[in-house]
């Protein structure tokens, strides 16, 4: 498989500074030299970003903080996963925190459309990311990513890249959810996006919730993009997150999900974001991050 990988070091998006070193730590903890491992040719390796650091910008409304400079981010990204599917490669996006899933999300559905294909998304995260300005209580952009992605909230989010709306709600499935805003809780809900909290994974176990996840998103998706926020571990396997939340899913069960992945063969581009190496010991999180990819795309230890 030939892989584009894009670093987005951005990290406007949430209150705590540091995930714009995630993609780096990425790199140092062997990203390239394991994916090349699996037989996979790396086509490039770059950053479409081009943008002044988070001092150097104001953070304008207080209620969608640092919009502008996460716009203009967002349409690089976008521009470049779009030619990424063009050519026929697997764009691999690395945060920078989450709000640069409204750039992977954008070229990901016009790269998928332009080939008459239905796009759906696999969100794993703690969080639902579904704020508008309206519900939000930080004003943070990552608080409100997928909310914009599926038509919701302030018109230079949802009309980012394209007018169209990026995602029909009803194709975004969640896992590992535990940690909802009031306001978000019921705009997800009227939006009909499909939700596996932790509670459901406690009482069903994991192999039943992932096994209903691949199957809903099979039955209406053509092609799937998977974004994976680290925050969705537990902090006691990956402490180097902005919003750590307990009680979150476990080593063994992220490289189990990555395998049931790999192996359903619905997933057509994907992006991992949060890590904060400020926050991490001796780069655990990000060595976790570079085995979930591997997983991923391939990686089986018999």
């Amino acid at each position: 498989m030939k892989i584009s990988i894009f670093e987005m070091p951005l990290d406007f998006g949430a209150s705590r500074h540091g995930s714009d070193m995630g993609p780096s730590a990425i790199k140092l903890a062997g990203l390239k030299k394991e994916l090349e491992s699996l037989g996979h040719e790396i086509e490039e390796y770059c950053s479409p970003m081009d943008l002044s650091g988070v001092d150097c910008e104001n953070q304008g409304n207080p209620k969608a903080r640092y919009l502008l400079p996460i716009e203009k981010a967002c349409n690089q990204l976008a521009n470049a996963v779009e030619k990424s599917l063009d050519r026929g490669n697997f764009p691999l996006v690395l945060g920078g925190d989450h709000s640069i899933v409204l750039g992977s999300l954008a070229g990901f559905s016009a790269g998928c459309r332009k080939k008459g294909k239905v796009p759906g998304v696999l969100y794993i995260d703690a969080h639902g990311d579904f704020n508008t300005e309206e519900t939000t209580l930080s004003g943070n952009i990552h608080g409100m990513c997928m909310a914009a992605s599926c038509g919701f909230g302030n018109p230079r989010l949802t009309e980012l890249y394209t007018r169209e709306r990026k995602i029909d709600p009803e194709k975004v499935c969640y896992i590992g959810v535990r940690d909802l805003d009031p306001g978000e809780k019921l705009l997800m809900k009227k939006a009909g996006v499909t939700v596996f909290t932790m509670t459901d994974i406690d009482r069903t176990g994991f192999p039943k919730v992932v096994e209903k996840a691949l199957s809903a998103l099979k039955e209406k998706c053509d092609c799937v993009h998977m974004s994976f926020d680290i925050d969705v571990m537990d902090p006691s396997f990956a402490p180097g997150v902005g919003i750590q939340v307990p009680g979150g899913l476990s080593y063994r069960e992220v490289l189990f999900l990555m395998e049931e992945l790999n192996l359903s063969g619905i997933v057509s581009s994907a992006e991992v974001v949060e890590v904060n190496p400020v926050l991490d010991v001796r780069n655990q999180t990000a060595k976790m991050a570079v085995e979930i990819i591997a997983r991923l795309l391939g990686f089986k230890v018999f």
